[in-house]
């Protein structure tokens, strides 16, 4: 990849080319064949003398990807989702189970680790949302 000098005057002489050529010509290719326009880009603008910042508290906001906002919504089927970024920090595993409890009073919903022994069914405010069969036959 060209740097400084070189890359701006190998710019000029594929002046007449598309971006694209221009990028590849100056070495801006990744191992898999991939243009590396950013790349590039950035060091048209350091040749021609601008200094941009290294890390990521710019504008741009760096190349750290997304970052987790701790926010979900409903979507339009009516599911809620969580997402890789949190399971990863609570070290949650692939195929583990868990209880839902739903609390009304403050909004909220946990997620409780079921046991082998703890196989009830939904919960709602902490409680079974079935009654218990005494209650039903009215003892």
């Amino acid at each position: 990849m060209l740097v400084g000098k070189e890359l701006l005057d190998k710019a000029r002489a594929l002046s007449n080319r598309p971006e694209d050529e221009i990028a590849r010509g100056c070495g801006y290719v990744g191992p898999s064949g991939r243009l590396l326009r950013k790349s590039f880009y950035r060091a048209l603008v350091e040749a021609k003398g601008y200094k941009l910042p290294t890390s990521g508290a710019g504008a741009g906001g760096g190349t750290r990807g997304r970052q987790a906002e701790f926010r979900t919504r409903v979507h339009g089927n009516g599911n809620l989702l969580i997402g890789h970024a949190y399971t990863r920090r609570l070290g949650l595993e692939p195929g583990q189970e868990f209880r839902i409890e739903l609390h009304r009073d403050s909004g909220s919903i946990w997620l409780l680790p079921l046991d082998e022994q703890d196989l009830d069914g939904p919960s709602l405010d902490g409680q079974d949302d079935h009654p218990d069969q005494s209650e039903e036959a009215g003892l």
